[in-house]
């Protein structure tokens, strides 16, 4: 792990990585407006779909870290190029289909890490193991919003609240309110 150690505090960690996916929806709201150049931050460039990329591909190693972890396994090595390569995908344009499918991702992973940070007593997310992060430093670390906001806001007059609030996302019903119903594709009568 970095020798970065997230900071923690009294907020359930759920609901921090609810409120990362729902800033980065937020701005992707207005990533349809981008203009195809890559967006430099730090010693990198961004794009919106690298941006939901990066996010969802973060969301998912962690959560075969936590996975390994609470299976008593060691996690898996990491070896993803992560931001320092851009792919020809990521300089595709982002359009409001694009943003359908990011919504129905990102809400699914947050959904998934929502339910099994619930599963988890405070002992159990604050236990350390070795060198490694606690769970509850994990689920902090996946609280931060670079990503999302290496692109920021491309067209500041429809950030409003057009994203959806995830807020309840540990409820047991949520069909139709992370996402749009996507039970049946208008093309193809599929869901797939």
């Amino acid at each position: 792990m970095s020798d970065d150690i997230p900071a923690t505090d009294g907020r359930d960690p759920a609901h921090v990585i609810e409120e990362a996916v729902a800033h980065a929806l937020r701005l992707a709201q207005t990533w349809p407006a981008w203009d195809g150049r890559p967006i430099p931050a730090d010693d990198r460039v961004y794009t919106p779909h690298k941006a939901i990329r990066r996010l969802g591909d973060h969301l998912v190693d962690h959560l075969a870290e936590l996975e390994a972890r609470l299976a008593g396994q060691t996690p898996p090595p990491d070896h993803w190029h992560a931001s320092a390569v851009t792919t020809p995908a990521d300089l595709a344009p982002f359009t409001g289909a694009d943003l359908d499918e990011a919504r129905s991702r990102l809400t699914r992973l947050a959904r998934i890490w929502s339910l099994r940070l619930g599963s988890l007593d405070d002992e159990r997310l604050d236990r350390a193991e070795g060198d490694a992060w606690t769970l509850r430093q994990v689920a902090f670390h996946l609280g931060s919003t670079f990503y999302a906001d290496a692109v920021g806001a491309l067209a500041p007059d429809l950030t409003g609240d057009l994203a959806p609030d995830l807020t309840g996302v540990l409820a047991p019903d949520l069909t139709g309110v992370l996402a749009p119903d996507l039970t049946g594709d208008l093309a193809t009568g599929s869901g797939r």
